[in-house]
């Protein structure tokens, strides 16, 4: 069973070794190959490009074949760093450990995973956790085909469904939270790529879907974000900064991570590209339509890179997800 957090020694020199500002250094070169969430896409591509602007012989490439996909290309070998919309499954950092490979965990930013409906979708103001269960479990596949069968005092108009593939966080996240132990029915339009779900729900009356909430404000003049019912305060709330931050927009509100080879961590090039990350995550999340994570997480997520502090604080020490805030859990 994997273990959780701890030090490398044998690499902690080479990377302290590389701790002093990630400002322009003419002498970087090399590529970093990056793959993973969709959702995670668009704040570590701004990062990827701004940071060419300061060392362009680097080559970055980033890619967005979902969280568990990603996992997948990391534990082969194929990727440097992998962008993840959930923490670390155990049974991937056991695939990681049984490869060889070590890593280390940095929180990125926050997101709310928001639920979105077509633009004239006028009855659907806000949902419960009880109705989207009844929209999406599997055991519900020809009972529920109308918003009607959600609530009677809605239209029966046909609900059409756009989520994003298994392999994706966003939907493990969703699962967890909203399906549970069931299954999400199949008659749903299913994509790796979120631009094909935005349009889908924006070119059907009766469409819902979800999806990071970057790309709700990416577009937002297409598609309506619903409130969601806070199962704990009853209060509708919908995806806001604040409120993501704050966790009142539940069950929705995560954190995103990004996870760093160690051996690729030697190199100069992923050292600065990591520390330039850490050190403008809160500026380039809210520029990109994420949420920024309090100052002592990004501290800290600095202080575990520099000492090669390898595994995840999500996991104890015989493997079991450790639940709670991000900001507890890295406190």
């Amino acid at each position: 069973m994997f273990k959780t957090l701890k030090k490398n020694a044998l690499v902690a020199g080479a990377v302290v070794a590389m701790t002093t500002g990630t400002s322009a250094q003419a002498e970087l070169s090399g590529e970093i190959n990056i793959d993973g969430s969709s959702t995670v896409y668009p704040i570590t591509q701004f990062v990827a490009e701004t940071f060419n602007e300061l060392n362009p012989k680097v080559n970055i490439a980033v890619g967005f074949s979902g969280t568990g996909g990603g996992m997948k290309k990391f534990a082969a070998g194929e990727t440097d760093i992998s962008n993840a919309s959930r923490p670390i499954k155990a049974k991937e950092a056991d695939k990681l450990e049984d490869a060889g490979i070590d890593f280390i965990e940095v929180p990125v930013a926050y997101d709310g995973l928001s639920i979105v409906v077509n633009k004239n979708n006028t009855w659907a103001d806000q949902l419960t956790v009880e109705q989207l269960q009844k929209m999406f479990l599997a055991s519900n596949k020809g009972k529920v085909t109308t918003w009607k069968d959600v609530n009677p005092d809605w239209p029966a108009v046909e609900i059409k469904m756009y989520i994003p593939g298994t392999d994706s966080g966003t939907f493990d996240y969703f699962k967890e939270v909203i399906v549970e132990d069931g299954n999400v029915r199949g008659d749903v339009t299913v994509s790796e790529d979120d631009n094909i779900l935005v349009n889908g729900v924006a070119n059907e009356a009766g469409a819902i879907g979800f999806f990071g909430v970057a790309y709700y404000e990416e577009n937002k003049e297409k598609l309506k974000a619903v409130k969601i019912v806070n199962p704990e305060t009853g209060e509708a709330v919908g995806p806001t900064p604040e409120d993501i931050e704050e966790g009142n927009y539940a069950p929705f509100s995560r954190p995103l991570f990004v996870y760093v080879n160690t051996k690729s961590a030697q190199r100069p090039e992923i050292r600065a590209f990591v520390q330039y990350y850490l050190e403008n995550a809160g500026k380039y999340a809210s520029q990109v339509g994420y949420v920024p994570l309090p100052q002592s997480v990004y501290f800290r997520a600095m202080r575990n890179f520099r000492q090669v502090k390898t595994g995840t604080q999500f996991h104890d020490a015989d493997g079991n997800a450790v639940k709670g805030s991000v900001v507890n859990i890295y406190r």
